[in-house]
């Protein structure tokens, strides 16, 4: 069973072939509405493929059957449809390969999986962690929201009422408080990088920490996503299953208590008549729905768009929102259609802004930030996964200027806070070690030691203290020969299973004359790199002296990446992203 949502299939089509496929006939045109078939013949046809979020996948599967049997057409073109039900981060894992990159958390696509014409995730999260991932040349078309189900912390009814509910409003911040507090609520999600709904809670989940203010707000957010990872799984049926199964005030108790989930699903779980019904709590501020856009992905002749746009219209109709109703959903707007069983507390209208503003401003414009996303993705990658790694922080004189938009804090500075930052994610089943370098930090070496690599679990105040003591010195930059040293050290000691990687801050070019040429640094790579115990090498470049491509002839041998950024302040999230984009070794 596929990774997301459940309850579907993975094609409309497996069991009802004939039934799926609609003949609709359109022209190459615009934007238009449909009308009654007035000639039956056609004079060519096309396959319009469509892949729909499971959940919503049999009403817009029946919308479009109806419409072919009351005859539709603008022309002569008779369009085959093909719905599918399909998982949004499968769909996004495969548009991210053709596209040629990688979305943290979602692994690689199907070898068979292929990209459809028209795709209707979820959530418009989806098409925003392509564009902000490097897909530069996604643009689909359209992207407007055609049903919405609110985000909810859904809880079981009698812990719920422990709580006050249904007579109580809560916000984020008093779960917050329960979630890290000393007798925790028993909190769980689907992983946030496959789950829309997941990500949502996490996001709202993580604002309420930073909002808090003050010293405590990292130590809240790090506590919030431990607790989190703790109770998370990567299938939403395997979630459902641990919220309790009798009544019995022990099983609830060891069961779990709260989780994000969309209202649809609380709805679809209730609908089940289980032994303890779940609560639907509507926290405020109300958190990014799922929002369900309809993209008509680049790339697809005009034919295929013209015949996406008028099955988008035939989506929007009034008809089509007590469809939405029977399959838990809402219209766009909020409002439900009939035979919706509306939550205890549910608000008709639902709150909450669409995920994010869809393409072209064809859509309800929201409030999502693209970077507050990034972060909360790369935090929640790094605080579920294990690995081994070196970071390597330049110590060279250039370290030394000062970072107007940081308070004057200099190159250096910024870059140790974001390596403590990072060091407060891991969690202590990594293994990390730090060095320095600049060149002849100790005596002839560009290199010094400050930790071997080591458990956290043993190291991490070492650590801590290690990264307090870091200052610049006055030599240049000794990138090769400190590069070369750190492959060998983390090769030497490689452990199966896990990312063995290094991380290694730069501000500037290689400057050390008596040191080992690119070339000679390059061909000892090749080497001695070994694909049975690979070596990812992730270089992150601070400031306007760096030379990137100097770094990617580097990542190119090793594998990792370059990540370059001339603003210092933007250092520790390239750092969070860098860790989340690497790939564990098998």
């Amino acid at each position: 069973m596929s990774a997301g949502r459940h309850r579907m299939s993975s094609s409309i089509h497996a069991a009802t072939a004939a039934a799926a496929v609609g003949v609709l006939a359109v022209t190459a045109g615009g934007w238009f509405g449909y009308q009654q078939l007035a000639q039956p013949d056609c004079s060519g046809r096309i396959e319009l493929s469509v892949a729909v979020a499971s959940e919503l996948a049999p009403a817009v599967d029946s919308a479009a059957a109806e419409w072919v049997r009351d005859g539709a057409a603008v022309g002569g073109t008779c369009i085959a449809v093909a719905v599918s039900a399909s998982d949004p981060a499968e769909v996004a894992a495969t548009v991210a390969a053709k596209h040629g990159v990688t979305l943290a958390g979602v692994g690689q696509a199907s070898g068979t999986a292929v990209s459809p014409d028209v795709w209707v995730p979820d959530s418009s999260t989806w098409l925003l962690r392509l564009k902000t991932g490097g897909a530069t040349a996604f643009a689909p078309g359209n992207g407007a929201s055609i049903a919405r189900s609110p985000v909810v912390v859904a809880m079981p009814e009698p812990v719920a009422s422990r709580l006050g509910w249904p007579a109580r409003k809560f916000s984020w911040a008093e779960l917050l408080g329960q979630v890290n507090s000393s007798r925790p609520l028993r909190t769980g999600i689907v992983a946030p990088t496959r789950d829309a709904a997941g990500l949502s809670g996490l996001l709202s989940l993580t604002a309420a920490a930073s909002a808090s203010g003050g010293a405590t707000a990292e130590r809240d957010k790090v506590a919030a996503l431990r607790a989190l990872a703790t109770g998370s799984s990567v299938l939403r049926q395997d979630l459902l299953a641990k919220f309790p199964t009798a009544p019995d005030a022990t099983t609830i108790a060891s069961s779990l208590g709260a989780a994000a989930l969309s209202e649809e699903d609380v709805i679809q779980y209730n609908s089940k008549k289980p032994p303890v019904p779940l609560a639907a709590l509507y926290l405020e501020p109300a958190p990014a729905p799922l929002d369900y856009p309809y993209a008509v992905l680049p790339g697809i002749e005009p034919a295929k768009a013209s015949a996406a746009r008028v099955l988008y219209e035939v989506l929007t109709t009034s008809d089509f929102r007590n469809r939405l109703a029977v399959q838990a959903l809402r219209a766009p707007d909020g409002n439900w259609g009939q035979g919706f069983n509306a939550p205890q507390g549910a608000p008709s209208p639902a709150g909450g802004s669409p995920a994010v503003p869809a393409n072209g401003g064809t859509a309800a414009t929201g409030g999502l930030d693209p970077l507050s996303m990034d972060r909360a993705i790369s935090s929640w990658s790094i605080a579920t996964q294990s690995g081994r790694m070196l970071a390597v922080i330049d110590v060279s004189g250039s370290m030394k200027e000062k970072v107007p938009n940081a308070n004057n804090a200099t190159r250096q500075q910024v870059t140790v806070e974001a390596a403590r930052r990072g060091l407060n994610l891991f969690d202590d089943s990594w293994s990390i070690g730090l060095w320095t370098f600049s060149t002849e930090l100790v005596g002839k070496r560009d290199y010094q030691e400050l930790v071997n690599i080591g458990p956290l679990s043993s190291q991490r105040s070492r650590l801590e203290q290690s990264l307090s003591t870091i200052r610049s010195s006055d030599g240049s930059t000794g990138l090769y020969d400190t590069t070369l040293a750190a492959y060998k050290t983390v090769q030497e000691d490689w452990v199966n299973g896990q990312v063995n990687s290094i991380v290694l801050f730069t501000d500037g070019k290689n400057e050390d004359k008596d040191g080992l040429t690119q070339q000679q640094l390059l061909t000892a790579l090749k080497k001695i790199k070994d694909p049975e115990r690979p070596v990812q090498v992730v270089i992150i470049g601070i400031g306007n002296d760096v030379d990137k491509a100097e770094l990617k002839a580097i990542t190119d041998v090793t594998g990792g990446g370059p990540f370059v950024t001339e603003d210092p302040t933007k250092i520790g999230d390239i750092f969070l992203k860098a860790i989340a984009l690497r790939k564990a070794s098998s």
